[in-house]
């Protein structure tokens, strides 16, 4: 928890109070469906949490800013920005139905009332977003592919409209084709050695009319 206040340090009480519910809910409902690795679930602000709001450091998420969540898992990054941004919506989708139990569970017991979730693939989701956020379940052509025609048109922020995603590794190949793409290393963000090799890539995209 300390991790999380060194980076996020104006947070409320209530944000406070919901960041140190985690560990203890996670640590429950992974007993029971196992959706983090042991070593993931003994260094979740670490790996999960503080991962997870790195795509923060990049964008603050204006009012009432819609945010889908693709292949959420065990609510990643989907739950920690939900704590972070309770004036946006956010919608939480994957097509294991047991992962989205404890997702479930962990939104029931931190009276998250901003966070929905799917059981589906995110190309049968019909609604639009300001921003799809994720944490590396494709390459990024593929992930583009997924979401096509799910940006919604109204700009709120500075950043475009697009895809926020949480990518490992040498990307130069997977993103060669996207030269809009921006990618923020996250080691500018955070000092661990953890976040040496990983990043946010913005990457824009245009709304699709029907």
């Amino acid at each position: 928890m300390e991790l999380i206040l060194k980076y996020f340090p104006e947070l409320t009480e209530d944000q406070i109070s919901k960041f140190e519910k985690l560990e203890a809910l996670y640590q429950d409902w992974n007993l029971k469906i196992n959706v983090v690795s042991r070593k993931d679930i003994d260094e979740l602000y670490l790996r999960h949490v503080l991962h997870s709001l790195a795509i923060a450091k990049v964008l603050k998420f204006k009012a009432e800013s819609k945010i889908l969540d693709v292949g959420t898992g065990g609510g990643f990054p989907g739950v920690p920005l939900a704590i972070l941004f309770p004036e946006c919506s956010f919608h939480l989708v994957d097509s294991i139905a047991k992962k989205l139990k404890v997702v479930d569970e962990v939104v029931t017991g931190l009276g998250l009332t901003n966070v929905k979730t799917t059981h589906s693939r995110v190309e049968d989701i019909k609604d639009t977003y300001d921003f799809i956020v994720s944490r590396a379940v494709a390459a990024m052509p593929t992930f583009v592919y997924w979401v096509k025609g799910k940006i919604a048109k109204q700009q709120k922020h500075d950043l475009k409209n697009g895809i926020l995603y949480l990518k490992g590794g040498d990307l130069s190949e997977e993103l060669q084709d996207y030269k809009t793409a921006t990618i923020y290393k996250l080691s500018d963000f955070y000092t661990e050695d953890f976040f040496e090799t990983k990043k946010v890539v913005h990457l824009p995209l245009k709304f699709k009319g029907n």
